[in-house]
């Protein structure tokens, strides 16, 4: 069945739209510390009240799809095929993710700005507990299990040390072969 959006949560969808892209736009013309709120919500015709109802803060307004990465990471271990390891799953999601992120430019952005660099870290280590619940669902372990939580936590970490390797595949390899056999001296 599909489901009906009525129009007051079509207007909010809309005005977070026009939020996130005016914000977008002129972060990567003039620079994110250059661009403040005022001038968004103009951009945008909106007040700046009406930009805190949507947004918490101003490095929240680069990172608009935060609820979608989360679904995103407990669907690849929920919704894993037959025979695929929770570890497996994650270092693909995890690839795919660096791969088809966004261009070069919004990560020359963020990279470039400290604020978003560290609001983008603690946005992903969010879904923390999120992706270490789905990982004790999936493997029949309690869901305050410290394994679990331990995967979750490295796994999602390893995203940054993935995305800034030369060679992502063999990064990930690496990362998520260690995770999958333990850590042994060799």
């Amino acid at each position: 069945m599909t489901e009906v959006i009525g129009r007051r949560e079509r207007k909010k969808a809309q005005t977070r739209k026009a939020l996130a892209d005016a914000a977008l736009e002129l972060f990567l013309r003039r620079g994110y510390d250059e661009v403040g709120v005022k001038e968004i919500a103009e951009a945008a015709d909106v007040s700046v009240t009406t930009l805190f109802k949507h947004f918490p803060g101003k490095e929240a307004l680069v990172f608009d799809l935060e609820e979608d990465i989360e679904a995103a990471l407990t669907g690849a271990v929920r919704g894993r095929p037959p025979g695929c390891t929770v570890v497996d799953a994650l270092r693909e999601h995890i690839l795919r993710d660096v791969s088809e992120g966004p261009g070069e430019e919004f990560v020359g952005l963020i990279e470039s700005t400290p604020a978003l660099r560290d609001y983008a870290r603690r946005m992903w280590m969010r879904h923390e507990t999120a992706l270490a619940r789905a990982i004790a669902e999936e493997t029949g372990a309690p869901e305050d299990d410290v394994a679990c939580a331990a995967l979750a936590k490295f796994a999602l970490a390893s995203r940054e040390l993935i995305a800034g390797h030369d060679d992502p595949r063999r990064a990930a390899e690496e990362i998520f072969g260690r995770l999958e056999r333990g850590w042994r001296a060799e």
